[in-house]
């Protein structure tokens, strides 16, 4: 067979496109937050990532601005020849701080941050015990660590009996990396850290949090998981993305100095990339600086959530997820209905995510919504408002 026989045979999408069901890849021509401008008009944005709504603050914009002039555009190199600025040293160290670590270390983007730790840290004879729902970056970085040879375990989804089982199996003197997102980004779950806590130290395993949907949004000031949970002492490493309440580009890890200087020296993922642009890291230290003076962002973030959580869930919607997240997603059950459910929300003038299979399993198909800080009550009395109205007219709801 022919290399590119599988791209000339999927036809999938563009069997979506013919349907007029197509809803990815939709170009926003302005952005001002929780409005954005598509296809010539104002659509209210229920599908964003930007939280706190920082991308849009006339502080982290100015910060972006003033690096360029003084750094120019890149850095040309990586971090551990020519590409470090003092923009980059400054951000770790406040960073750190922040979230009660010893040290950090910048990666060039969320996604690669995970690939950057768990292949570097967990080698031959090691073990890596892993959730089945954790994001794609993480599986992907637990296939490059099969790759080094290490053991990869996974567990049902948020099921502690079946992690602890699945770990008492092991080696009682191998290393072991039990990983886990903190905010599950379908779900908006938060994890069982505690439980986590608790199977880790019987069974002499470390602990990885991957808070891209967490830092910013959950724990004290926004402070993330461990911090949600007291356990900044107990969670080893964790990572996140500053794609999201941090309102930039880039990911982070932060742990013991110790390990934070191993992974320095060792990972290829950090080693052979350029390192973050001096425009984003200073969108991601104006935006940290943000949410250290104004802690209340994160309230306001969740009283916007838990406002349209609450109000679907009331006009009949299956809603899941919990009250301290961003995310609210809202189970349809089928491929097609979704898509179609989609559009009708974007032609009435909102946008939503549509996850469908095989992104999701079967029956699990879902409008995941998420929420910013900036999004004032007209906005989110209106996506209930045309939600109802379209549930009803599909019959999701009655």
């Amino acid at each position: 067979m022919d290399l590119f026989e599988k791209c000339t045979s999927f036809t999938r999408a563009d069997e979506v496109k013919a349907a007029g069901l197509y809803p990815y890849f939709r170009p926003i021509e302005a952005n001002e937050g929780p409005i954005v401008e598509m296809s010539g008009r104002k659509i209210i944005m229920a599908g964003s990532n930007n939280y706190l709504g920082l991308t849009a603050h006339p502080k982290v914009k100015e910060a972006a601005i003033n690096a360029i002039k003084k750094y120019g555009t890149g850095c040309s190199g990586s971090r551990y020849l020519t590409g470090t600025i003092d923009l980059h040293v400054a951000l770790e160290a406040r960073l750190a701080k922040f979230l009660g670590y010893e040290d950090c270390l910048l990666i060039s983007t969320g996604y690669q941050t995970a690939q950057a730790i768990i292949p570097t840290l967990v080698q031959r004879g090691e073990y890596i015990v892993s959730d089945k729902d954790n994001h794609a970056c993480i599986v992907m970085a637990n296939m490059m660590a099969i790759g080094m040879t290490a053991e990869v375990v996974r567990y049902k989804h948020g099921d502690m009996k079946h992690l602890e089982s699945v770990i008492a199996k092991l080696p009682a003197d191998a290393g072991k990396l039990i990983v886990t997102d903190g905010v599950f980004s379908t779900s908006g779950e938060v994890v069982e850290l505690p439980e986590i806590v608790r199977i880790a130290k019987k069974y002499n395993a470390r602990i990885m949090v991957d808070d891209a949907h967490a830092t910013g949004v959950i724990g004290v000031g926004g402070r993330g998981t461990a911090s949600k949970f007291g356990l900044t002492k107990d969670v080893d490493i964790t990572m996140g993305t500053f794609s999201k309440s941090f309102a930039s580009l880039g990911g982070f890890i932060v742990s013991k100095r110790s390990v934070i200087n191993y992974i320095k020296h060792n990972s290829p993922a950090l080693i052979f990339s350029a390192s973050p642009t001096p425009a984003s890291v200073a969108s991601a230290l104006a935006a940290l600086e943000i949410i250290e003076q104004q802690p209340e962002l994160v309230s306001k973030l969740h009283n916007n959530a838990n406002r349209v959580r609450e109000g679907l869930r009331a006009a009949g919607f299956n809603v899941i997820g919990q009250p301290e997240t961003g995310i609210v997603s809202v189970i349809i059950g089928d491929t097609e209905k979704t898509l179609i459910f989609t559009k009708e929300l974007f032609e009435a003038g909102v946008f939503v995510n549509a996850f469908v299979r095989p992104g999701v399993p079967p029956g699990l198909e879902m409008l995941r919504t998420s929420y910013m800080a900036t999004h004032e009550n007209e906005h989110l009395d209106k996506i209930v408002e045309i939600f109802t109205k379209v549930g009803k007219k599909l019959g999701v709801i009655n």
